[in-house]
């Protein structure tokens, strides 16, 4: 297959806690667990814990090796964006914030003023949109 817009797209990143991360992802913001997989302690195998919605066109892949873990390093402009085509519901935002997501201003003021960035457990940034997008 050539890399094209059927591609399907895999983000993926170290975590510091694998279930910290699975609280906010799945229970906060309603991602599915579409495979895990736990290392058996063999040095060099990973745990990891991929998420996303079914039938999407991307997931999210987060990594931990329990013999050399990796910190995660994000950096103010290291964005996931969601666009939701509407307000954000604050219901969402509350439940990301229970299950270990932090609201914070944005970097960049235009994702403050066109939707609300949350911090997840490993310090990258979620930003929910209020605009809509599409690449046609």
């Amino acid at each position: 297959m050539s890399a094209n817009a059927t591609a399907h797209v895999r983000t993926a990143r170290p975590s510091h806690d694998l279930q910290a991360a699975e609280r906010f992802w799945v229970s906060g913001l309603g991602l599915d667990v579409l495979y895990r997989y736990t290392s058996d302690g063999t040095p060099g195998d990973h745990s990891l814990l991929m998420v996303g919605w079914p039938h999407a066109a991307w997931h999210l892949e987060l990594t931990r090796d329990p013999h050399a873990p990796v910190a995660p390093r994000p950096t103010p402009e290291d964005l996931f964006v969601i666009y939701l085509g509407e307000p954000v519901p604050d219901s969402l935002v509350e439940r990301l914030e229970q299950h270990g997501g932090k609201r914070v201003p944005a970097h960049n003021p235009y994702w403050d003023t066109w939707g609300v960035t949350i911090q997840d457990p490993d310090g990258y940034l979620l930003v929910l949109s209020t605009r809509s997008w599409s690449n046609s």
